[in-house]
């Protein structure tokens, strides 16, 4: 892992996961060090994010590394209308490592591509999100005791939702089954059911949200994201189809926990939050363990 980018979960392989959960839990019990005294970490945000940024800023400062960067193209030279590889050409000047969130497809993998310094995927568009996935791995494994043979549910916006797209192909390796519940208009797109028909695994495909939960050991929940649509209307149509309360775990199984990346909007009733299968606040808490480890590998500090 040393010296690598991580731009999508398949970057790294099943082994590295394992190692980086592992690494994860030594940092949740001992999260503070100086174990990047003297580097520099650049945060390129050209897209909003309040967890994933202060998170990764958490795990540096708790490592004793330094931040560079922005949480705002506005505030960038991109405003002057710097391209992409002007950017990363000139931050790799000044940093150690790159932590990149952009709209755009792709983004990420060209970065990597150009820059002399590792680069850590935050987001690209409706694409990836690899260290969201690694910090939900951590979270399954710490309330599930174990990664195989799960049944995992897969709730609202499957279509855009990047993190569901990259937890789809990290679990895909611990035989898994998984269930889509979805609007037709936000489906699984089908390029991650044919990898899934590849592997064997099953899967259902479900557009009610009733009853159907009380088989599940993980419900991942995602907001329909407004920013992904180009249509209004479609959004409009969309934005309330499932919302969990409450009264819809009565008869869930006992290690039933609720992931969700956040931000929520208003897909988890705040009535859920008192309940003990309720996990997401937790969740986004792992991911400074998580980022603590992904960052100290790629550099090989550990």
């Amino acid at each position: 892992m040393k010296n690598k980018s991580l731009v999508s979960i398949t970057d790294f392989s099943k082994s590295d996961y394992l190692k980086i959960l592992e690494l994860a839990e030594n940092y949740e019990h001992n999260p503070v060090g100086n174990m990047l005294a003297g580097k520099v970490i650049a945060t390129l945000f050209f897209e909003p994010s309040t967890r994933t940024r202060l998170s990764f800023e958490s795990a540096v400062n708790k490592m004793g590394g330094r931040i560079i960067g922005f949480s705002d193209s506005n505030s960038s030279s991109v405003t002057k209308g710097e391209t992409l590889y002007d950017t990363i050409k000139i931050v790799c000047n000044y940093c150690d490592l790159i932590v990149m969130r952009h709209p755009l497809e792709g983004s990420a993998r060209f970065a990597s591509e150009i820059a002399s310094v590792p680069v850590i995927n935050a987001g690209d568009g409706a694409n990836q999100h690899p260290t969201q996935t690694l910090l939900d791995l951590y979270s399954i494994k710490k309330t599930q005791g174990k990664l195989d043979n799960l049944t995992i549910y897969m709730v609202g916006d499957l279509k855009y939702g990047r993190t569901v797209h990259s937890l789809l192909m990290a679990m895909s390796q611990f035989n898994t089954t998984f269930h889509f519940i979805s609007p037709e208009e936000l489906k699984m797109p089908e390029e991650y059911r044919i990898l899934l028909r590849s592997l064997g695994l099953k899967f259902y495909e479900h557009k009610d949200f009733t009853d159907i939960i009380a088989e599940a050991d993980i419900i991942y929940m995602t907001r329909v994201q407004k920013e992904r649509f180009s249509d209004p209307i479609e959004y409009e149509r969309t934005k309330n189809a499932y919302v969990l309360k409450d009264k819809m775990l009565t008869y869930t199984k006992e290690n039933l926990r609720i992931l969700h990346p956040l931000p929520r909007v208003n897909e988890i009733d705040q009535d859920v939050d008192v309940n003990p299968k309720a996990y997401y606040f937790t969740q986004a808490l792992n991911g400074v363990y998580i980022r603590q480890a992904i960052i100290s590998s790629i550099l090989g500090l550990n």
